[in-house]
């Protein structure tokens, strides 16, 4: 019999439908495992048991009257504690940040998500301030992956990711900046998918700027679907919001990829060494595309590494995020955090504008690659989850994480929407991921190029990790 806890947020809304459970029911079962798995995986800083099930008796009334308050009425949902949530503190994996509040209002995202009758669960890791692609922090500890403990989640959507995973919830939100939504699904074995950036709303803005974008963690592209039509409004305190979505994002999602123009790149034109149990994963899933019908073509879109144009936003938007803080409370600071901080406050306003150029020669690029090609496929990543607790693998050489994700950052410096599709596991179990990617405002294109892959439940060669006891 399957768990209630093993389903996925379309399934979950289809029983409540035809009244085969509760959303009481369901999210006893999901505080219960997340009660389970947090000694062993820490993906929570916060678990509102008490709020989650005055929510669920609420949403279940709602069900039994006939009148669901929107679309995903009574699913339950984690939110990354990066992201503002009335009631709950927002403590970005920070000693510098006072759990005092007032905590009384809520991100768009999050309202959204409340408007539309979801079950809050809780808050869940991040690194300091999101700042890094793995998840520990000073005030809440490693995060750990739910395949193997003694390995990193990915960051810095890392509680988010093992939540899911381990059926903690079937929705989370997740923020990323430079892969924080796509390095943690890949790692944990999930879908994550980062929109457009504008499509869903933001505030408070990042101090990380154009970069950051708010995206699901589900298990499938049929549930992040259901979650960007609940996500994908505009919201009056964002700026830079898109307007309204043109439609759902479900209508079309099984439209295949039959007569697509996909190009595979393995490896960013010779940039990147990949591990060979990662390129045999993403190459079968490739395969997988040409034989549902898509026009394959093995291409680079020929950039260079922008690594340092993205150093200089992100360190840059680090050292304003700590500027408030005096010399002695930066002390607190994660010895990583602090020192991109300082590297981040030497540069200047001339070096920053030459960053901007240089993303928006990017973003050109990428604009009339994809006038010849629908879709991009890479590896999400070029490695699996490595040891917890460290920013790069052992006797790897790196300095940074963007030392390991070069495939994730150049996409945010492009605001393109990306996903990432589990597609096997490596010779230690570990979890692959795909990354699918398609031009700007392209959402609906990625999400229908994911669901093809792997549709209506969890990915082929990719087990479900088994529930800590």
């Amino acid at each position: 019999m399957t768990e209630l806890t093993d389903l996925t947020a379309v399934q979950l809304v289809d029983g409540y439908h035809k009244g085969e459970f509760s959303p009481v029911d369901v999210t006893r079962a999901v505080l219960r495992r997340a009660e389970d798995v947090q000694p062993v995986v820490n993906a929570f800083v916060r678990l509102d048991h008490e709020g989650a099930l005055a929510q669920a008796e609420e949403s279940a009334t709602r069900w039994r009257r006939g009148e669901p308050a929107g679309l995903v009425d009574g699913v339950p949902v984690t939110v990354k504690d990066i992201l503002l949530q009335r009631g709950a503190p927002t403590l970005r994996g920070s000693k510098c940040v006072s759990d005092k509040g007032p905590w009384d209002e809520d991100a768009p995202s999050v309202a959204r998500l409340r408007e539309h009758g979801a079950v809050f669960v809780g808050k869940t890791t991040t690194p300091e301030f999101g700042w890094k692609g793995v998840t520990d922090s000073p005030r809440h500890g490693v995060t750990r992956n739910p395949y193997d403990p003694s390995r990193t989640a990915g960051g810095s959507s890392g509680g988010s990711a093992a939540a899911v995973a381990l059926g903690a919830g079937p929705l989370s939100l997740g923020t990323d900046g430079g892969g924080s939504v796509r390095i943690p699904a890949a790692f944990c074995g999930i879908f994550g998918f980062k929109p457009t950036y504008g499509r869903v709303p933001l505030y408070p803005a990042s101090a990380f700027g154009t970069l950051a974008h708010v995206g699901p963690m589900t298990r499938d592209a049929a549930d992040a679907a259901l979650m960007m039509d609940v996500l994908g409004v505009p919201d009056a305190r964002d700026w830079s919001h898109l307007g309204p979505a043109p439609g759902s994002f479900r209508d079309g999602l099984d439209g295949g990829v039959r007569g697509l123009r996909v190009a595979y790149s393995p490896t960013l034109g010779g940039q990147v060494a990949v591990r060979p149990a990662v390129a045999a994963a993403v190459r079968d899933a490739v395969e997988k595309l040409a034989s549902l019908g898509a026009y394959v073509e093995e291409t680079d879109p020929d950039f260079a590494d922008p690594v340092d144009a993205f150093h200089t936003l992100w360190f840059s938007g680090a050292a304003r995020v700590v500027e408030h803080l005096p010399p002695g409370r930066r002390e607190l600071l994660d010895p990583g955090l602090r020192e991109i901080c300082a590297q981040g406050a030497r540069f200047s306003a001339l070096d920053y504008l030459a960053a901007v150029d240089a993303r928006m020669g990017l973003g050109r690029r990428m604009g009339l690659f994809h006038e010849a090609y629908d879709l991009l496929v890479t590896p999400t990543l070029p490695v699996t989850a490595f040891e917890a607790g460290v920013e790069v693998p052992g006797k790897s050489g790196l300095r940074r994480w963007t030392g390991w994700t070069p495939f994730t950052y150049p996409f945010n410096l492009t605001q393109q929407p990306a996903a990432t599709v589990p597609c096997g596991v490596d010779g230690e179990g570990l979890p692959v991921g795909v990354q699918i990617v398609a031009a700007r405002h392209g959402d609906a294109l990625v999400l229908r190029g994911a669901h093809a892959l792997y549709g209506g439940g969890a990915a082929r060669g990719v087990p479900q990790p088994r529930p800590f006891p």
